[in-house]
């Protein structure tokens, strides 16, 4: 599942270099440059760009990467070729592969601690009682703070 991507690798007239086509912009309008010393650019930033280029950097063959919309320039480490960088931009917006198990619903959604959540007072009422059963306190609190609004 997710989103498939179109990659074509296209040959540069500089050895070492590179150039992915994909058949969706990655960057939008803006030029975006990651070198494999520079850890500030590319490990805080939460772009696709960014995650393409820690993508390739972890497979140890790439130097630099540059990103223009829809092409991915790569500078490649010395000696080494391209075999498998397609895969990588390729499978950027991949997020399921067969043969992975899913993940189970109480993996994605974090704890809530009881002491953190706000506290409803069924204060008698039947109702109330069963609904905080089955609604988390938070909303409630916030269902009865908004009719107390329209009230006052």
């Amino acid at each position: 599942m997710g989103q498939p991507v179109l990659v074509v690798e296209k040959p540069s007239r500089r050895p070492g270099i590179v150039r992915f086509e994909a058949n969706r912009s990655l960057s939008g309008m803006g030029h975006e440059t990651f070198v494999l010393g520079d850890r500030s650019a590319h490990s805080s930033a939460d772009t696709p760009s960014a995650e393409l280029a820690r993508r390739l950097f972890a497979t140890g063959r790439v130097a630099g990467v540059h990103v223009y919309q829809n092409m991915v320039t790569v500078d490649l480490e010395k000696g080494f070729d391209s075999d498998g960088l397609v895969d990588v931009v390729r499978d950027l917006y991949q997020y399921w592969k067969p043969g992975m198990e899913p993940p189970a619903f109480e993996d994605l959604v974090p704890e809530v601690e009881e002491s953190s959540a706000p506290t409803v007072d069924a204060g008698g009422d039947p109702k109330l009682a069963e609904a905080l059963k089955k609604v988390p306190a938070h909303l409630l609190e916030r269902s009865r703070a908004a009719r107390q609004r329209l009230k006052g």
